[in-house]
C-alpha cells in the first residue's frame, strides 16, 4: 500500500551510508525529510543535495533529520557523499523496497525510449511516523526552500 497525507508510514529498513541501517521506528521524535532522486552525481541531483546539505543547520534548528534515497549502491552513495560534502545519510534502494512504498517509480521517457525510473519526489513525515507533506515531480530550483519551511511550520504546531 502506497503512502497517504495523514497516514502512518509502515516502518521499514534500508542499508545507508556510513554503515547506518536506517529504520523509521528509530527516528520517532524527530521530523524525517526522505527525498528521492534518479541517479548519484548527475547536475539536478547534485544541486538538490547541495540545497539540503546548505540549509542542514536550519533543518536539525528545527528537529528534522534528511535522507536521500536513490537506486545507486552503497559505493556510490559514499563517493557522492564525500565529494559533495553531505551531512545527512544517502539510503541505497537497490532492491526498490522503499521507493515501493513511497510508490516513486514512474514510466519515464528518455531520448524516446520508455523506462521505469525515480520519480523526484520528497516527503515529509512528522515525529510519530505520520506523512504530513509531500511533493511529487520535483522541480530543483527553489525546492529545498519549500521543504524547509513546510519542515519548520511542523516543528512549531
Amino acid at each position: 500500500m502506497a503512502v497517504a497525507i495523514d497516514q502512518p508510514i509502515a516502518d521499514f529498513q534500508a542499508p545507508a551510508t556510513s554503515g547506518k541501517t536506517v529504520s523509521l521506528s528509530d527516528l520517532k521524535g524527530k521530523q524525517v525529510v526522505i527525498y528521492f532522486y534518479p541517479k548519484d552525481s548527475t547536475p539536478g541531483c547534485t544541486t538538490e543535495g547541495q540545497g539540503f546539505r546548505d540549509q542542514y543547520a536550519a533543518f536539525q534548528a528545527a528537529n528534522t533529520e534528511i535522507f536521500g534515497v536513490s537506486r545507486d549502491s552503497l559505493k556510490s552513495h559514499e563517493n557522492f557523499k564525500c565529494k559533495q560534502e553531505f551531512p545527512f545519510e544517502l539510503i541505497s534502494d537497490k532492491d526498490e523496497a522503499v521507493c515501493q512504498l513511497f510508490d516513486v517509480i514512474k514510466l519515464k521517457k528518455l531520448y524516446g525510449k520508455e523506462y521505469l525510473g525515480v520519480d523526484r519526489s520528497t516527503f515529509l513525515i512528522d515525529k510519530d511516523g505520520v506523512l504530513r507533506q509531500e511533493w511529487r515531480g520535483v522541480k530543483v530550483p527553489g525546492h529545498v526552500d519549500a521543504v524547509l519551511a513546510a519542515a519548520q511550520a511542523l516543528n512549531k504546531a
